[in-house]
């Protein structure tokens, strides 16, 4: 360990260390004086972010014996991790004073769950990998449950934590078995192996291979393994959904892209039919079961498991067009879903939570210009141009059809229009239905900021979505 190998990792320890400073700063605060906390933690993610643009690599760069891995792809998901997270405190300061919630235990948390994150994106050894999984995990589990109040979130939480336990179980016991055949747990090395030893045997290959797919699954939320999910996505509080929806599923790439991609490409034929699969049953599902859910955030998490097909299907492809449509989703993703659960959080009170359809009729004659960001944010994930989710799908069907699967792509256009529907339905509840309440939306000025910014970047993104495109296709050489 060298000067140059702590310089790389300056993000990771420079967080940990605020992390630190944080948590014993907010022991001497009260509870009116609570917004310290807020603001030292947002310093604390726009310094982070200064180190890891500082210090993103032109190339792949192993450090740290091996286990850690500097290169620009790892850049970029930290930097849109970051910027997801900063999104999220702001959007849920007024919600957590509003509704008692605001807490030290909500920042520290989430900001334990980015070193996660930060983990993840950055391993380049599966028990690294592993050690990242469960430090986003473990905060996780405590994040569902933080309102000790509410039934509906312990019991999320449990199930959560359960059905959590499990999958890291099934990823643990397909580390072991990738292991014992390769004898490496470094991804390059596993590479290595795989590609000069054709004599290895292919079965304990296949059956941990099998074991680790399960774990990825789970973390993404596809079908079969989805049933955490809508429940999580409803039984926590809104600022904990729109943390579990944002940040996590860019970790979550990089677990894909780490294992799959780079340590088990030499079984992309094996692998690629059990994605493909995963991915068809998470677009119909996950898209179908939507329509007939009447409480937003539960409709977004089953239109999250339909994403979730979309990014599956990009990555099955195992080619560099393929790798780049699914970064591309999977940020733009992020930043959709950063907007729409903001809204929630901006149109519920105190005392009320403003998570179901109904409470978003006539919100255009409550307030015409948020009405026309979440119109933004719902035309963009229903994928209709000129919104950058038109492009992200267009991105991710043209790398299937160039891979040979025409007829899945035709699969994921229909889904698509099958998920128009129910997106399509909330703009109708806000621009041709009476409103329930008169009451005009309080929202402070950088909340209204933040999500204009938001909203529009959604559709300059569509606009202008070269540059990103770009971005997306560099970082994979």
């Amino acid at each position: 360990m060298n000067m140059f190998e702590l310089t790389l990792a300056s993000g990771e320890i420079f967080l940990l260390t605020m992390i630190c400073i944080i948590l014993v700063t907010d022991l001497f605060l009260k509870d009116e004086n609570r917004s310290v906390t807020l603001w030292l933690s947002v310093v604390a993610l726009i310094v982070t972010g200064v180190f890891v643009f500082n210090n993103t690599t032109p190339s792949s760069i192993l450090i740290f014996s091996g286990s850690y891995i500097a290169d620009p792809l790892s850049g970029v998901l930290k930097i849109a991790s970051i910027l997801a997270v900063i999104i999220g405190f702001i959007y849920s300061r007024d919600y957590l004073i509003n509704n008692d919630l605001m807490k030290g235990e909500f920042f520290i948390l989430s900001l334990f769950g980015l070193l996660g994150i930060f983990i993840m994106i950055s391993a380049n050894s599966l028990l690294v990998m592993y050690l990242g999984l469960e430090t986003l995990a473990l905060s996780l589990y405590a994040l569902v449950a933080l309102d000790r109040d509410s039934p509906i979130a312990a019991e999320s939480a449990m199930k959560y934590f359960v059905l959590g336990a499990i999958a890291s179980g099934s990823l643990l016991y397909g580390i072991s078995w990738i292991y014992g055949v390769t004898g490496s747990l470094e991804f390059n090395e596993i590479a290595l192996t795989l590609n000069q030893r054709e004599s290895l045997n292919s079965l304990p290959l296949w059956f941990g291979m099998a074991f680790i797919v399960v774990g990825i699954a789970f973390k993404f939320g596809a079908v079969p393994f989805h049933m955490w999910l809508p429940d999580v996505y409803q039984g926590a509080r809104t600022p904990v959904t729109l943390f579990i929806a944002t940040a996590p599923k860019l970790a979550a790439f990089a677990l894909v892209f780490r294992i799959l991609a780079d340590g088990l490409s030499q079984l992309h034929t094996e692998w690629q039919g059990i994605i493909l699969i995963l991915s068809l049953l998470s677009l119909v599902l996950g898209n179908v079961v939507a329509i007939a859910q009447t409480n937003i955030k539960r409709m977004l998490g089953y239109s999250a498991i339909g994403h979730v097909g979309f990014i599956f299907a990009a990555i099955s492809t195992g080619s560099h067009e393929g790798y780049s449509a699914a970064l591309f989703y999977t940020i733009t993703y992020v930043m959709m879903a950063a907007g729409a659960f903001g809204m929630i959080l901006l149109l519920s009170d105190k005392g009320f939570e403003s998570d179901e359809l109904e409470d978003f009729k006539g919100l255009s004659q409550r307030s015409p210009w948020f009405a026309m960001m979440m119109m933004f944010f719902m035309l963009s994930m229903a994928g209709i141009p000129p919104w950058v989710g038109f492009f992200a799908k267009l991105g991710v069907i043209n790398a299937v059809i160039e891979s040979g699967f025409s007829g899945f792509a035709v699969i994921m256009v229909l889904t698509s229009v099958v998920g128009a529907y129910y997106y399509l339905r909330i703009v109708w509840y806000m621009y041709f239905e009476e409103p329930l309440t008169s009451n005009s939306l309080n929202v402070s000025k950088d909340v209204k900021v933040i999500m204009s910014i938001n909203g529009l970047i959604i559709l300059l993104l569509g606009v202008f979505p070269g540059w990103l495109m770009q971005l997306c296709d560099s970082v994979f050489g």
